[in-house]
């Protein structure tokens, strides 16, 4: 996977949308009509990201509905996540898959459902690993 900022679409979205999400929050009009099995989470994103950027590289898994991006009511900037919604939810999972830990801007990506489930395997608990090779990067280490 190859992800250049520079050498993507500035303008042209064809069959879908970009949210003007400058005001509005998750719980807003867009939640109502946003299909939530086919809805990634995309995390730990760097300032500089953008929603055209996102749609962009995630375009790569599957066509994309919809990338929405909540921004701060005051500043206007992302607050460091989005949402990504394909047309089905065998596309989200395949991002989901392709895409987590793939970095932008330098910075490791992660990518979740949206919809969290109910059955987690999260045991509240972080594990430190030390001494590994430099070499070693977190998308190694996830896989």
């Amino acid at each position: 996977f190859f992800f250049a900022p520079g050498a993507m679409a500035s303008t042209s979205l064809a069959g879908g949308r970009i949210s003007a999400s400058a005001g509005s929050n998750l719980l807003g009009q867009h939640a109502a009509d946003r299909n939530q099995e086919a809805t990634v989470y995309v995390g730990n994103l760097d300032p500089q990201v953008t929603e055209e950027m996102l749609w962009e590289a995630f375009v790569q898994a599957g066509p994309v509905v919809n990338v929405y991006m909540p921004k701060d009511r005051v500043s206007n900037a992302h607050q460091g996540y989005a949402f990504v919604e394909y047309r089905g939810e065998d596309d989200a999972d395949y991002a989901i898959k392709v895409l987590n830990m793939i970095k932008l801007f330098g910075k490791p990506i992660r990518t979740n459902k949206a919809s969290v489930d109910k059955k987690s395997n999260d045991v509240g608990a972080n594990l430190f690993v030390g001494n590994l090779d430099p070499e070693l990067d977190e998308k190694l280490l996830y896989d």
